[in-house]
């Protein structure tokens, strides 16, 4: 047949039953069964349903034979389920494997002849090899930067840059590295030669080698592509430029490939995904038949409207069609949009909502609790323990079990064993954690860090609630409040409200979400602020966390961190135009960084740091923001520091930003103050 021919009316019977019941557009997928085919498939559409369907009727239909298709997952997860659904349509024998599955069963099998023996052996733990890169180049290497530095060795490799490509492929693309990147590529190289000393692979190698295998082997290259002829893949917007090497060795020049997704759940660009290979699909193969999935099943046609609404703000992106859904269920409640005074409360508010719903018949399973970053949870597992309602939480450990969180305790305790100086609570909790890196008001770069960071912050903010509530509350009385929150959390939880952020929450569905913390800075996130495409990103991500929803939504925020804060944050720029107004003032910045509120001799303090930093960003040919951010020029405008000391106080700055730019950035504000 020819590319992108269906099969006809006449197939067999069974081949027609494949079909029925599935709607008009998800029939036009499953039974256009030659590529190139391209499904847009929105959240709740029936993504699954509608590609097993299509494998299925390919193979009863008589195109395809099982053993020659190969369907690529991001999951083991979702591999199992499409062999489970594919065997519920009487079709076995079919290859559904993730990415690394596939080619570690290939390489295997192959490793004779390519590599000259048997399979390498692979690198268990990547963060001991990258401990002896980093002590060779004299870098720290607490556990913490440990994971950082293997992320962007993942991150470069995944991306197909070499160490020596790396520092300038990161300042390309915005990335904000643990250390210099001239560093980490060095760590980068140092790793490399570890592997190959050792005669080690890891898992970002297994797909570089046997890509490597089909594209200069052509004897391997014609048994697999003899062997697999048929390919589906799944998740498509979030295929990396690694990925799409290897399937391209597999594919071979031919077009029998089907690949799913949806350009609006691209989220995970910050790991090396790059949507343009599904956005460019109908540039790559013109003849493609492009089908679109819009009938949401999942969720309510308020809901729907919602997050239509949400993702229709988004600037149109080149390439395929926008996807619009279109709700399918009966019509639910309205997503409600709750303004808080500070965290503690919105916490509570959502706890007592989870209670209520649970109370009310809703099983805890089915409700969730979403928020942008991990640090978050605390609040929200204290306020859930208070209220008597089990959690888990998901994408990640325990609060109480996180490595920092637990070594932490241990040295509260230790501390509380110890003699009493007198010491008020609140300031020895700070001088224990600054033992182990914290330091106030200086969130560090890196994922891992900044979580690290943001745990040890909870712990200190605990404190000061806890002494806000009981004035002479000790240390001992301090290690004994953490013990029993502990001790709560660890209840039996099967049955428990998720926890989760929205990064884990792709993929999952509840009937009840509350979406949490939406506020700029968070949603987005800070470090997006500087690049517009990294804000969008965050629009996605919201987006994903609305489409969790079946039944009831709710998205809320809170106007202080702390009970009394005197000053408001603002809302997520994300919603505006979609929440009513809550009669609080709400800043309207720039997509292409945070606004900046000043008056007076403050904003032309901030105007005077701006054109220092674009003047030294240029003299270094760095981006301004590495230099500096907005937020930390908006702190030094509005305190003035005269000192050094009063200078290292502030956010984003750090021990070696101190020493490049701290006099220069003192200068700047005594010419302005002595004017």
């Amino acid at each position: 047949m020819a590319v992108g021919e269906r099969v006809g009316a006449g197939a067999v019977t069974g081949a027609e039953a494949v079909l029925a019941g599935l709607d008009d557009e998800q029939r036009a997928a499953a039974a256009a069964v030659r590529g190139p085919v391209c499904i847009l498939a929105g959240a709740g559409t029936g993504k699954t349903r509608t590609i097993t369907h299509r494998i299925a009727y390919g193979v009863h239909s008589g195109v395809y034979t099982p053993e020659q298709v190969l369907a690529v997952t991001f999951t083991a997860r979702a591999a199992g389920e499409l062999r489970g659904r594919l065997s519920g349509l009487g079709v076995g024998g079919v290859q559904a494997r993730t990415f690394h599955a596939a080619a570690l069963r290939q390489l295997r099998y192959f490793a004779p002849r390519v590599l000259g023996g048997p399979m390498p052996e692979l690198v268990e733990n990547k963060l001991r090899v990258v401990a002896g890169a980093a002590t060779r180049h004299r870098l720290t290497t607490d556990r913490t930067s440990l994971r950082d530095l293997a992320g962007e060795i993942e991150w470069a490799k995944t991306t197909l840059a070499t160490p020596d490509d790396y520092p300038a492929r990161a300042r390309a693309a915005g990335r904000e590295t643990p250390f210099e990147p001239a560093a980490v590529a060095a760590v980068y190289a140092s790793y490399e030669q570890a592997k190959q000393r050792d005669g080690t692979l890891d898992f970002e190698d297994l797909l570089l080698v046997t890509a490597f295998a089909l594209e200069e082997h052509r004897d391997v290259a014609a048994e697999v592509r003899g062997q697999y002829r048929h390919f589906v893949v799944d998740e498509y917007q979030d295929v990396n430029p690694l990925q799409q090497r290897l399937l391209d060795a597999w594919l071979g020049g031919r077009a029998e490939l089907c690949v799913v997704g949806d350009p609006h759940q691209t989220i995970y660009s910050f790991t090396g995904a790059d949507p343009d290979y599904l956005l460019g699909f109908p540039d790559r193969y013109p003849d493609a038949e492009v089908v679109a999935l819009e009938r949401d099943y999942r969720s309510t046609p308020e809901v729907v409207g919602l997050a239509n609404r949400l993702i229709g703000m988004a600037p149109r992106r080149a390439g395929l069609p926008s996807l619009r859904l279109r709700g399918q269920r009966a019509a639910g409640p309205e997503p409600r949009f709750v303004e808080h005074p500070d965290e503690p409360t919105e916490a509570a508010a959502v706890a007592a909502a989870c209670r209520a719903l649970v109370d009310s018949g809703v099983p805890a399973a089915e409700i969730a609790v979403l928020f942008r970053i991990n640090a978050q949870s605390q609040v929200y597992e204290a306020a859930l323990t208070d209220v008597g309602v089990p959690y888990v939480l998901k994408g990640g450990e325990r609060f109480f079990e996180r490595p920092e969180v637990r070594e932490a305790v241990l040295l509260l305790r230790g501390a509380a064993a110890g003699r009493d100086d007198g010491t008020p609570l609140v300031t020895a909790v700070r001088d224990v954690l600054a033992s182990v890196g914290w330091a106030e008001h200086r969130p560090p770069p890196g994922g891992a860090a900044r979580d690290r960071w943001q745990s040890l912050s909870a712990l200190v903010d605990l404190a000061v609630d806890l002494v806000a509530e009981q004035p002479v509350l000790t240390m001992a009385g301090f290690v004994t409040h953490l013990a029993e929150r502990a001790g709560a959390q660890h209840a039996p939880t099967v049955q428990g409200v998720t926890l989760a952020s929205m990064h884990a929450a792709k993929g999952l569905e509840w009937d009840a979400v509350f979406v949490v913390g939406l506020v700029d800075g968070v949603v987005p996130i800070a470090q997006s602020l500087v690049r517009p495409e990294a804000v969008e990103e965050e629009r996605r991500l919201l987006y994903v966390a609305v489409t969790r929803a079946r039944e009831q939504l709710t998205l809320s925020w809170s106007l202080s961190r702390q009970p009394g804060g005197k000053r408001p944050r603002s809302r997520s720029r994300f919603l505006e135009g979609l929440a009513p107004d809550t009669g609080t003032r709400v800043r309207r910045p720039s997509p292409r960084r945070a606004e900046v509120v000043l008056d007076g001799a403050a904003a032309e303090l901030f105007e005077r740091l701006r054109a220092w930093r674009s003047a030294t960003a240029s003299a270094a040919s760095v981006p301004a923001y590495v230099v500096l951010g907005d937020a930390t020029l908006q702190a030094v405008a509005e305190t003035r520091p005269g000192s050094l000391a009063e200078l290292s106080a502030l956010p984003g700055i750090g021990a070696r930003k101190l020493e490049m730019y701290g006099a220069e950035v003192l200068a700047e504000v005594a010419a302005t103050t002595s004017r």
